[in-house]
């Protein structure tokens, strides 16, 4: 192998990690180049013309040329020069996308690319001056995790790894000595129990274990696999329990409606659906149009989290966290439909440099073998969004907490180790529900990556005790690192087998976990049993070990069972959508697991040699005995609230207004994808201003029916500290007052999953998570609500120097049901409709005001000993029953529920997300001030108008609840003031902008670490002096140009897509509403030459991340139509046509520019290009751009309004070659579409232009009108229920929605424009 070395100097001036060593270091100055390292295979070597391929995909446009021969050299003593790249053990996967993209382009020799980074350190005064120092610099500069140090150019990207041979642990002659031995060598995790149960099998069985068995045992029977404690047999304080965890929480579903069609299995749990008519293609294994189909759709949902990984790594943990979950999704049954995630983190006390949250102490240690949870607040959430964003799944609901405090009996606890929670709804036909069983003869197939030495022994590493006990190599080596490209390629491939009209070709899937290939092979062929082959495998790392190759958790990948007969659909398939697939081998009948080293020889077949794995599965998978577990219970140490004396409100609001839990999630919203699919109702973010308050999330099942899906969330883990079961209760309770925001088909239909974090093997916290499953699941029982899934991670523990630091216990509860209507939904941003907003208090515990374990008391650094509680669960029921039926009747403005922060946090919530003031007088005779607005009582703040405030409260007083009367809404905008009186006694007069400011601090510091602090400070500024964005309607969206009946039937649209692509659903049903036939297109079908361009009418390039974006915003999918000839003759044939149409949106847009479609220069090339936006991050949001007067075919007649419309791109800021270029472009009125500011005026400033393109530009058209490519995502806003807010005047407009024009348009153009 020859590695070809290309070098470029860094023009921008890096990222957050050198913004952060420029803070710790302010007089070292860092310049870097990339080098770009390319393996050549056969060390053949490349012509001139393919090298200036290399250096055109590698150069950004308008840039200087790639150099052979770097830049950077020491030049003086001071200087310090360092490489820093990735780790040469497995392919990056931005290698895989570039090699990829260099394949696209006629480059077959490429096998790897991976960039590294050069800098040269310049010691300045007071700099780095001595070598340890030095050598703390270069720490920040990488992640040791998944980089290293190159002390030499990479010559080779061979390393010298010899696999380990497969060995006998030799039991029958040495006995369980012999197996602690492999425990300690292979990082087992084997507890005593297991030590002696697989000694005693083996003995019986009269044969020694290999390697590779003792390694698949620990793997699928750890905790992690096989949740031995919630199986298991409890004796708490001496008395045996006739219950398990697992029967306890499985008897939730006697008391609640049987609308289960999947509960309590590996991969997804799922309730009845509904009729609907969906969009399918008429052959998904080639180009074909799309139809529409009736099908029944369930819903599915699934949770877990990802802790032990996302504490060691926080970004790569994250990003495989929510992979894994996505594939639980597209495992459900015979397969399931990804629709929309959810998130949740807890981590420790922030520590946020200069910005002093007064109850974090200083001093505390932290180990270096987790990352601190600062770095975990930022670079999980970055992960998930990131894994999300690429992958085309859309973030809709979440939550975020931190802690850390040494309790009353001086025990310290904290999220060292954290929580990365990821949850996920989806969809699932209903002929697909069950899985078929293994039968001999079916084909045993992996689909999805090739076998990397990633997260070896993540199970049993995930299921030590006590974190830190592991050898900390150990645990580096059983993280995982994401591929959200091929995580998306295979479920493209898994979609295309479930819309087969002939029927689905899978008969069962499972996705792949903990234990690598040895856990999902087994469970795919259970009970059958299956013969697997080491050579049918791809392998990413040719020095693979056996025991890697069958224990690895490398990510994106599943396992099927497939008929012989359906083979060749499923090759064609994956071969379209470029998804490696690999036939591994079949299923037997015997019941064994059989692993065939045939790629060494180690074995000829079967029967004829050793082979690394000959288990029968009963062993393995059979009823094993139970484990026992005995808990003492211990009586916590609590000791009563004590406050400041004379605390006021204010003074107290500074504090909790700041605290995680509370304050602002505008951090982790903004940079997540909110809108990709099309079918979003509800996510985050809601009011003029998008703030992200939302309560509940709600999704359609299909864009063509208003019935769809809602889920939310709830856990309150430090109100557990002060009782377990108060803390269990509270999180259903808190989940119901979320969902209950959101039309739902009964109460009795919502089913929860239920994920457990606790340290649950550690003194006196089993019996603490004993008391509180049986609470929850008593109250659930009167509820009348079920779990029906649910994952647990039980060793939430750290070793900090000599002491062990507990987690909080943390239960978190999800809620889903089915909504018989999307659109009938309430969120907390007060509206005041006819200027008469009333608003009303119903609290489910009315007369208490308990203040133990609210966010009042933590940042007070307490905890309290009495502590909310849901003490009337039929008053809960009645509350949300009586919400519902108010929903349904229209009566509800606005409601949020009181939650973290308690009653006067719930109300400034409001505030915040209507941009308005409010008037309040709190009724509460004898209360203190304290415990009347910072308990946090389960209960509901609504806005109703003044005509039916009475009859509302009177629905609850029937009900047998309490309705307060509190206040009115009042003032709009900047000038609103926030006035709360306890009993007519004032205890607040603030303005609306200082406490919004309060509320938005922490998030607008961790954003500064984030994103260009810049960007931050225009933001926060902005929010004081912003009312509302400007809307305006020049045309009636009723009014459509009229379609005729051709003879040659609908004019026919290519939607095009390349590999990463991810918006192409939403814009085909924008098309098909519009009038078009509206035909599915990759970019492999047409550089295969399978389908040409010559029947279509238009082309539209669709939104995403083509390639993951490796190289440049679609600069490989711009690769493959210049270098790839048959493409560059499809689309210069298309574009030299008259009668033809282009739309580029996003990353469409992106390739139009590059390819000179719209802003073409004199020189055939492109004077506009798309870069990093000035925030330097992914941004979603919801803008208003306007719309001028210009050629755009597709915009006529829409000159002059200014819409809502989503963006969701990381590289949207256009740069012309020079500024007579742009001024050429405006002058020439080819830049139709613009950001525009609250008066309507086309803007630069962020957030309302979400990049920074100058003059606000969002969208560019050629001189003729014909192409035209725009940032923003019209096809995502062409229902009214899309919209996330719309100002009052404007709603009753958005039936259809103004954005349907713009397509309509287009199919009128076509169909009068001749061929």
């Amino acid at each position: 192998m020859t590695v070809l070395q290309f070098y470029r100097r860094e023009e921008s001036e890096g990222g957050r990690t050198l913004r952060r060593v420029k803070q710790l270091y302010p007089y070292a100055t860092i310049t870097t180049e990339l080098c770009y390292n390319v393996e050549l295979k056969d060390a053949e070597s490349l012509s001139k013309e393919q090298k200036d391929v290399l250096r055109w995909l590698f150069s950004p446009p308008h840039s200087v040329a790639l150099l052979d021969e770097p830049t950077l050299k020491v030049t003086s003593p001071g200087e310090t020069l360092v490489e820093i790249g990735p780790r040469l053990n497995f392919s990056t996967a931005w290698s895989t996308n570039a090699v990829s993209i260099c394949q696209s382009a006629g480059l077959d020799l490429v096998t790897r690319v991976e960039v590294s980074r050069r800098h040269l350190i310049k010691d300045g005064q007071n700099g780095p001056r001595n070598g340890g120092e030095m050598e703390k610099l270069v720490a920040l500069l990488y992640d040791s995790m998944t980089e290293c140090v190159y002390t030499k150019p990479i010559a080779s990207f061979s390393v010298d790894v010899q696999p380990q041979k497969v060995f006998e642990v030799d039991i029958l002659g040495k006995g369980r000595a012999a197996l602690e031995k492999a425990n300690d060598e292979l990082g087992l995790a084997f507890d005593s129990w297991d030590l002696d149960y697989y000694t005693a099998l083996f003995q019986r069985v009269k044969r020694n274990p290999t390697s590779v068995e003792c390694f698949d045992l620990a793997q699928s029977n750890s905790e992690h696999s096989r949740h031995w404690f919630f199986r298991g047999r409890m004796v708490v304080d001496g008395q045996e329990q006739k219950d398990t965890l697992f029967s306890l929480i499985m008897g939730t579903q006697q008391h609640s409606n049987q609308n289960n069609v999947i509960k309590f299995c590996d991969n997804s749990s799922g309730i009845k659906g509904m009729e609907l008519e969906c969009m399918f293609p008429t052959d998904p294994s080639q180009a074909s149009c799309y139809e529409t189909r009736s099908t029944t759709r369930h819903v599915i949902f699934t949770a877990e989290t990802h802790n032990f990984p996302t504490g060691v790594a926080p970004f790569s943990g994250a990003t495989t966290g929510t992979g894994g979950r996505i594939r639980d999704v597209q495992s459900a049954g015979q397969g399931g439909h990804v629709i929309a995630g959810t998130a949740g983190y807890c981590f420790g006390n922030l520590h946020i440099p200069g910005f002093s949250l007064p109850w974090e102490e200083d001093g505390w240690e932290y180990p270096s073998t987790f990352a601190p949870p600062l770095q975990v607040a930022i670079e999980a959430s970055d992960g998930a969004s990131d894994y999300g964003n690429k992958f085309g799944e859309p973030v809709l609901a979440g939550f975020a907490r931190s802690f850390g405090m040494r309790l009353a009996n001086g025990e310290r606890r904290e999220w060292i180790k954290p929580i990365m929670f990821s949850g996920g709804l989806g969809s699932i036909e209903d002929k697909h529900v069950k899985k078929e069983e293994a039968e001999p003869g079916m084909e045993v197939v992996k689909i999805g990556g090739p076998v990397y030495r990633i997260g070896v022994g993540g199970g049993a590493a995930s299921s030590v005790q006590v974190q830190g006990d592991n050898s900390s190599d150990r645990d580096l080596g059983a993280v995982q690192r994401g591929d959200a490209e091929m995580e998306q390629k295979m479920n493209r491939a898994l979609r295309a087998c479930l819309e087969r009209a002939t029927g689905n070709p899978i008969c069962s899937i499972h996705d792949q976990g903990a234990g690598g290939n040895g856990n999902v092979l087994k469970e795919l062929s259970e009970p059958a049993g299956a013969v697997i082959y080491t050579s049918m495998f791809k392998r990413g790392d040719p020095t693979l070990s056996v025991l890697e190759l069958w224990g690895a958790e490398y990510q994106e990948s599943n396992a099927l069972l497939l008929r012989p007969s359906d083979r060749g659909f499923v090759e064609k398939v994956c071969q379209r959508e470029k998804c490696p697939v690999d036939f591994v081998g079949k299923i037997t009948g015997d019941g064994k697991i059989v692993l065939v080293d045939d790629l060494n020889n180690q074995c000829d077949g079967v029967n004829n040699g050793r082979c690394p794995v000959d288990l029968e599965l009963d062993w393995v998978l059979g009823k094993m005995p139970q484990k026992e577990f005995v808990m003492d219970c211990v009586v916590p140490s609590l000791k009563p609230l004590s406050l400041p004396a004379g605390l006021s409100v204010l003074p107290a609001l500074e504090r909790v207004l700041r605290l995680p839990a509370v304050a602002s999630k505008r951090y982790l919203t903004n940079k997540v994808d909110r809108s990709v699919t099309g079918l979003i109702a509800q996510q985050q973010c809601v009011g003029p201003l998008h703030t992200p308050l939302a309560d509940v999330a709600v999704v359609a099942l299909s864009p063509f029916s208003l019935q769809g899906a809602a889920t939310a969330i709830g856990e309150q883990p430090i109100k557990g500290l002060v009782s377990p079961a108060a803390g269990a209760r509270m999180a259903v309770g808190e989940a119901l007052t979320n969902l209950v925001f959101a039309q739902v088909t009964a109460l009795k239909d919502v089913k929860c999953s239920g994920n457990w974090m606790w340290a649950a093997k550690l003194p006196g916290e089993g019996a603490y998570l004993w008391e509180a499953c049986q609470a929850m699941c008593k109250v659930m029982g009167e509820l009348g609500v079920a779990v029906d899934g649910g994952k647990d991670s039980l060793s939430m523990a750290a070793r900090v120097g000599g002491e062990t630091v507990k987690a909080p216990g943390a239960l978190v509860i999800s809620v889903y049901a089915v909504c018989p209507d999307i659109t009938a939904t309430v969120t907390p941003d007060l509206d005041d409709q006819e200027g008469k907003g009333v608003l009303l208090y119903v609290p489910v515990s009315a007369g208490k005001y308990r203040l133990g374990g609210s966010a009042l008391a933590q940042c007070y650094g307490q905890l309290g000993d009495c502590c909310p509680d849901l003490d009337h669960p039929d008053l809960l029921s009645a509350c949300f029953n009586t919400t519902q039926l108010l929903i349904q009747d229209h009566l509800l403005s606005a409601g949020h529920d009181v939650s973290d922060g308690g009653l006067i946090s719930c109300l400034l919530e409001m505030a915040f997300a209507g941009n308005r003031g409010l008037e309040v007088n709190l009724p509460f005779e004898g209360v203190g001030v304290m415990e009347a607005l910072f308990s946090e009582e389960l209960g509901l703040v609504l806005e109703v108008c003044e005509n039916n405030a009475d009859s509302v409260c009177q629905r609850y007083t029937n009900a047998g609840l309490v309705c307060h009367r509190i206040g009115t809404t009042c003032g709009f905008g900047p000038d609103s003031m926030v006035r709360v009186s306890l009993c007519g006694q004032e205890v607040l007069n603030e303005s609306l902008p200082t406490l919004r400011t309060l509320w938005e601090s922490t998030s607008f510091q961790l954003e500064r670490l984030q994103a260009n602090p810049l960007c931050v400070l225009q933001e926060e500024e902005g929010l004081t002096t912003r009312t509302e964005p400007f809307f305006k309607l020049s045309f009636d969206p009723t009014e459509f140009p009229l379609l005729k009946e051709l003879d040659g039937g609908k004019p026919r649209v290519a939607v095009v897509r390349e590999e990463g692509s991810n918006g192409d659903r939403e814009m085909a049903v924008s098309l098909f509403m519009a009038g078009f036939e509206v035909w599915d297109v990759t970019m492999q079908d047409l550089c295969s030459g399978s389908k040409t361009l010559d029947p279509f009418r238009a082309v539209v390039f669709v939104g995403g991340f083509s390639y993951a974006d490796v190289l440049g915003s679609a600069k490989g999918w711009a690769a493959t139509v210049t270098f790839n000839t048959r493409a560059r003759e499809e689309f210069e044939r298309f574009r030299r046509r008259e009668d033809t149409l282009s739309l580029g949106v996003c990353n469409g847009c992106q390739l139009l520019a590059l390819l000179g479609w719209v802003g073409g220069a004199d020189d055939g090339g492109s004077d506009v290009i798309l870069t990093h936006n000035k925030s330097g991050r992914f941004e979603s949001r919801f803008v208003s751009v306007g719309i001028l007067p210009s050629p755009a075919v597709m915009l006529k007649g829409m000159e002059g309004s200014a819409l809502g419309v989503w963006v969701a791109h990381g590289e949207g800021l256009m740069q012309f070659r020079c500024p007579e270029a742009q001024d050429r472009l405006i002058s020439a009125s080819l830049a139709p579409v613009r950001y525009i500011d609250d008066s309507g005026a086309p803007t630069e400033t962020y957030p309302m232009n979400p990049n920074g393109s100058a003059q606000g530009i969002a969208g560019i058209c050629s001189p003729d009108g014909r192409h035209l490519a725009m940032m923003p995502h019209p096809e995502r806003a062409v229902l009214g229920w899309q919209w996330p807010w719309v100002p009052q005047p404007l709603r009753a407009s958005l039936k259809p929605s103004p954005w349907l024009r713009m397509f309509q348009n287009a199919a009128a153009w076509c169909q009068t424009t001749s061929q």
